[in-house]
């Protein structure tokens, strides 16, 4: 299982390669252009050079008689254990950052090299990767066999049961079915038998009768002839119900528009607007929320977002993004999309990130895909 350590960085110029030596192992997961550009049109590519796995285990199997010839071949070696491969290329105003998934290892070191005239920033984590070969089952597991578990020598063959014992049905003729002859199922029906069913007359007659609480309550409904009216019908009941639920959902549907496009403002200044309200349960503190985003600066320009592929995840209040996020994503709706207003002390402060410059004010637009 790999989890985030803590937030890692990196400037690379253009020209000769710079040398990398994590100190511990690093995610990188982001490659962009800064906010000034050398070259506004010209392409910039961003390469790694590693040594290839398993070359330091090779070099110390072989063996050479000669000092001169093991020199020579170690050298033409490490020029072949070099594998160089290109984590990304950007251009302004096309593409100015690329998103990567690249690990680099504790205690290798690793070349990158930017061809072209512009800066870039890599960004990314530390990572803290558990081992994958540990025994599941701890130092103490048994490994006795099922064999072992269920040995069937130990169990004696001459165990005598006595038949008193055993729950047996009898011949008793109880246990089977009496049927009756054809003759005596087509007997007719005895005088005392017909007398036991009643007339389809008294059943209807049954059937019309109302309750006693019926009674009483169509003597209290009175017109004004003084006739009855008959009690409501479950039809009525039903009708009066959708009417009650389509006033609720109207009022619900009323309470929604009026809050969209209204501007609130929230802790630490953070303001929020309401473009689209969702549906269902709202979001709250310790919920895992899927969202989708657009940042922009102030000026308009987009220095981060997700639109598309696998939305961006975190647990809500939990200090897992920036506070401005912590507080203006609380109370949306799935389906629902918003606009944060983020001043720079619930932002990054007075702090630079790679295309975000120091004390900037944050526009982010969300959208809230799904609440677990």
């Amino acid at each position: 299982m790999v989890v985030s350590v803590a937030l890692w960085s990196y400037t690379a110029a253009p020209g000769e390669p710079s040398v990398i030596s994590p100190a511990g192992d690093i995610r990188i997961t982001n490659i962009a252009l800064g906010d000034q550009l050398a070259d506004e049109s010209g392409r910039t590519t961003v390469k790694l050079i590693y040594r290839r796995p398993g070359a330091d285990e090779e070099e110390s199997d072989e063996e050479s008689d000669e000092e001169d010839e093991e020199n020579n071949d170690k050298k033409d070696k490490e020029d072949t254990d070099l594998v160089t491969t290109v984590l990304c290329s950007l251009t302004p105003g096309k593409i100015e950052q690329s998103t990567v998934d690249v690990v680099l290892s504790e205690d290798d070191e690793y070349l990158i090299e930017v061809v072209g005239k512009n800066t870039v920033y890599l960004t990314g984590n530390y990572i803290d990767q558990s081992p994958y070969d540990q025994d599941p089952y701890g130092e103490g597991h048994d490994d006795m066999s099922e064999e072992e578990d269920y040995d069937l020598d130990e169990v004696s063959s001459d165990v005598e049961v006595d038949p008193d014992e055993l729950d047996i049905p009898s011949d008793d003729e109880d246990r089977f079915e009496e049927i009756k002859d054809d003759e005596e199922a087509a007997k007719p029906e005895s005088k005392a038998d017909s007398k036991k069913r009643p007339r389809e007359s008294e059943t209807d007659e049954q059937e019309g009768k109302l309750s006693k609480a019926q009674q009483k309550k169509q003597k209290k409904l009175k017109a004004a002839n003084g006739e009855a009216i008959p009690a409501a019908t479950p039809e009525k009941t039903e009708k009066k119900a959708e009417e009650k639920k389509g006033k609720q959902e109207k009022k619900e549907k009323a309470e929604k528009e009026k809050s969209k496009g209204q501007t609130k403002t929230l802790e630490g200044g953070v303001k929020v607007t309401d473009h689209k309200v969702g549906s269902g349960p709202q979001a709250k503190a310790g919920d895992m929320v899927a969202m989708r985003y657009i940042g922009k600066l102030e000026n308009g320009k987009v220095f981060d977002s997700n639109t598309k592929g696998k939305p961006f995840k975190f647990r809500l209040g939990k200090g897992e993004v920036i506070k401005g996020w912590d507080v203006g994503i609380v109370g949306m709706q799935p389906g629902g999309e918003r606009l944060l207003t983020i001043p720079a002390p619930m932002a990054y402060g007075k702090k630079s990130q790679p295309g975000i410059p120091a004390n900037s004010t944050l526009i982010f637009e969300v959208k809230l895909l799904s609440i677990n």
